[in-house]
């Protein structure tokens, strides 16, 4: 009988319970009757340790159903644990505690009590119940038996261990002493702990002893098997020294003479680098003194192959026709001609000078934009070899610098294996997706690619696995990227930057016209079939199912298109000519996708059109602006950024500024809130551009005047009135035409840009620059011909803007 103290009784239910400090334990189960030491370092548990000490040295142990829990709460302790004894606690130097316990009785939680320092609980002991005393003989036998079984097969049993268990007449002890010596699994271990019936409880033990018989049986056969595998192996390679023994006295030619001889040959004939053909007639003598079947003398040949199969002064000529080159980058890509520009410009001094270091160029721009297909288009236009990178997930600094020779299965790094396989030292070298590098503890790719992108290192780069200096300089890199803020400052000091921005909506129709249409209508099996897309058909596609910078989606629609005519041409053999009109693109792809902003019906008060640039172009910006009684609260909503809710602060506090001249009333921003909207809350909005929008609307809504709903307008506001440059103008300029704008407003600074804008779109539209705001709102709010809006009041404002030195930014 175990001696616990009694703290309290239970008056309701007169059965006895117990407050003790709970030992949360980790992947082990401590059952009664056992001894076990305990490594204890959480802050609780060391609590908890220490008042059990300072009192009776008794302690709850129960396992966390969870191991990888630091902080176990309540639901993270299994509720049936074991009442153990302190024997023994020794504090270590590094501040954990080695505790030695032995398990007395099982218990069960009965609540937590509220302690900070370590976990305190309730118990109620678990009463032991008896068997008849046949069945209880039969089940003792039996576990006996089976782990007498166990003992055989694991040596690690000792006999001592076995005699301590056969004189074991309890059956409730004698589960508990076997469970505590097998390496169950903690949840079989808890499932014998929570077990109340002696009888289950006996049964579920014998079940968990013969699997486990079973599983050291497998365990046994599977390690004989592969003892005698390795007894093959050290045997054959016994014989095989033997024969070479044999074949040596006999006087025969060693296998490996050959090899060596044509090696020699090789290094003979092949033209390196002086430091490269020392360094291989070394590693050569080197292998002539190994045996050919060693595994040194395998990583010794590995080395010198891979020396004399590089490209080492192998180049091709590079064409100096830059008409051809022109021709050549026209066919393959619409528009982009900054790059194009830049590779005519290399070709030209390429021609003149005759040696000059390859240019190391990024594309920087939106997927689908062409960046990859371009570099291959420039391989072809220079006339050299085209080579492909990609850098996307790359994060160890070995794929570009290789492994050193001293690890098993060492290889260069893809720089030198892509060079091997172009087979000359000057091919067009594309490093695909640039941005996409990551680091870790193996190391940073992207500082490795510091000697390979600069021209006044890479002339001597060095590989880990070669570890001798190999001329980049005559290779023209070209790196490829989606956003240039992921990429590290001093890689892109390295390169010349040229950003390939989205396609317009006419480039992308006469992407489509010239490229598109006839690839996938050839792709498709319809090339000797009359098949026409109207202009209107290509413009639906482009605006109605597709939204992106590139053309990608663009193309996959249009073979969609064609592959359903593919399916019609099968069914009506006789038909020749198949036109895909505006009408018929829902047919052949579903209801339209995306809904194109239009221009207002009628001119309303407080709603003014502005224009906004994203990723896949230009689009509409509907601002609406509403009053109504209240205190002065300004709500700007539609899930805007924090510059575009400053500008609207902006917006408010210039037209507060205004109000006398502007002949709104006085107090207005007392009397009433103000509520600013930009529909499609769902897209996220920010930037500074919508300045001067938010305040036409502000006005038309304070001074009751309608806003021409034909005129759009783009630029950044300042509190005196000023109206400040913006970027994506082409973008913006084009998305106005798209939606019927007649008029577009743009600030004064930006005039420089419409150069970019397609004069076919710019004639069609008035495009007025503005410097200030007074002129905008003077264009934009419909005024009758005796109405004055601006009155003379004498205001600071007036007289600081024209002679102001404002510091401006750019967008």
């Amino acid at each position: 009988m175990v001696n616990i103290p009694k703290f309290f009784k239970d008056e309701e239910s007169n059965a006895s319970k117990f407050l003790l400090p709970l030992l949360p334990l980790r992947d082990i189960v401590v059952f009664p009757h056992m001894v076990a030491p305990l490594f204890v370092g959480r802050e609780k548990s060391v609590n908890a340790l220490s008042d059990a000490m300072n009192k009776d040295k008794y302690v709850f142990l129960a396992t966390q159903t969870k191991a990888g829990i630091d902080n176990p709460g309540e639901e993270d302790i299994s509720q049936v644990g074991t009442i153990g004894k302190v024997l023994q606690l020794l504090r270590l130097p590094d501040g954990t505690v080695k505790a030695l316990v032995e398990g007395q009785t099982r218990a069960r939680i009965v609540r937590f009590i509220d302690n900070m320092d370590f976990f305190q609980v309730e118990l109620e002991k678990i009463p032991s119940h008896g068997l008849p005393l046949a069945e209880a003989e039969a089940l003792i036998r039996s576990v006996q038996e089976g782990f007498e079984e166990y003992a055989k097969l694991n040596k690690s049993i000792s006999k001592e261990l076995l005699n301590n268990v056969a004189s074991i007449s309890d059956p409730s002890q004698m589960a508990d002493t076997v469970a505590a010596h097998f390496s169950f699994k903690i949840e079989d271990k808890q499932r014998l702990l929570d077990t109340v019936d002696l009888s289950e409880r006996m049964s579920l033990l014998l079940s968990l002893i013969k699997m486990e018989i079973e599983v050291f049986r497998m365990d046994q056969r599977i390690k004989s098997r592969v003892k005698e595998q390795m007894e093959k192996t050290q045997k054959n390679y016994y014989l095989n020294e033997q024969m070479r023994a044999i074949k040596k006295e006999m006087g025969a030619e060693d296998d490996g003479g050959d090899e060596i001889k044509e090696l020699e040959d090789k290094i003979k004939s092949k033209k390196m680098s002086k430091e490269a053909t020392e360094k291989v007639q070394q590693e050569l003598k080197k292998l002539k003194l190994m045996t050919p079947m060693s595994a040194e003398a395998t990583v010794v040949r590995n080395y010198i192959d891979w020396i004399i199969s590089l490209p080492w002064f192998e180049v091709t000529e590079v064409g100096d026709d830059i008409d051809e080159a022109e021709k050549i980058l026209d066919e393959d890509h619409y528009g982009l001609e900054k790059p194009k520009e830049r590779i005519l410009e290399y070709l030209a001094v390429q021609a003149l000078v005759k040696k000059i270091r390859g240019p190391i160029l990024c594309f920087v721009g939106p997927p689908g934009v062409g960046k990859t297909s371009l570099a291959k288009s420039i391989a072809r236009a220079t006339g050299r070899e085209y080579v492909r990178l990609s850098l996307g997930g790359v994060r160890d600094e070995a794929e570009i610098r290789g492994h050193r020779r001293t690890y098993i299965g060492a290889l260069p790094g893809k720089i030198i294996q892509s060079l091997k396989k172009a087979g000359v030292n000057n091919p067009v070298f594309c490093l695909d997706e640039v941005d996409k590098m990551s680091m870790d503890f193996r190391g940073d790719p992207s500082a490795a690619l510091l000697e390979v992108l600069d021209p006044e290192q890479n002339f001597s780069f060095n590989d880990h696995y070669l570890d001798l200096d190999y001329d980049l300089s005559d290779i023209l890199f070209i790196t490829t990227a989606n956003t240039l803020p992921d990429i590290p400052l001093p890689l892109q000091d390295r390169m010349e930057i040229i950003r390939l921005p989205g396609y317009t909506e006419y480039e992308k129709y006469n992407i489509a016209k010239g490229f598109l249409v006839p690839k996938q209508i050839k792709n498709n099996g319809l090339g000797d079939k009359n098949v026409v897309f109207s202009k209107n058909a290509i413009l639906t596609i482009i605006r109605r199912y597709t939204r992106e910078a590139g053309v990608r989606n663009l193309e996959r629609e249009i073979s969609s298109v064609c592959r359903k005519l593919a399916r019609e041409v099968l069914k009506e053999k006789d038909k020749s000519e198949y036109k895909v009109s505006e009408k018929s693109i829902p047919k052949y792809l579903g209801p339209f996708r995306f809904r194109q902003e239009q221009v207002e019906e009628k001119d309303q008060i407080g709603m003014v059109t502005g224009l906004a640039w994203t990723q896949v172009g230009g689009e509409l910006l509907f601002i609406e602006t509403l009053m109504m009684p209240g205190k002065g609260k300004l709500t700007v909503t539609g899930k805007l950024g924090d510059v575009m809710q400053e500008s609207a602060q902006a917006a408010l506090s210039y037209v507060r500024s205004r109000a006398e001249s502007l002949m709104i009333e006085h107090g207005f921003y007392k009397k009433y809130d103000i509520h600013i909207h930009i529909p499609e809350g769902a897209i996220p909005k920010d930037g500074p551009s919508a300045g001067i929008s938010m305040c036409t609307s502000l006005v038309s809504a304070l001074t009751k005047r309608k806003v021409h709903r034909d005129i759009a307008m783009t630029g950044e506001i300042t509190l005196r009135g000023r109206v400040l440059p913006i970027g994506g103008l082409k973008e913006k300029i084009i998305a106005a035409h798209r939606g019927g704008i007649k008029k577009i407003l743009i600030p004064k600074e930006n005039e420089k840009d419409l150069k970019d804008v397609p004069k076919t779109i710019s004639k069609r539209l008035e495009i007025v620059p503005v410097e200030h705001m007074d002129e905008v709102l003077t264009h934009a709010l419909i005024l009758d011909e005796s109405d004055s809006l601006f009155q003379k009041v004498d205001i600071p404002f007036e007289m600081t803007v024209e002679n102001s030195e404002e510091p401006r930014r750019l967008v």
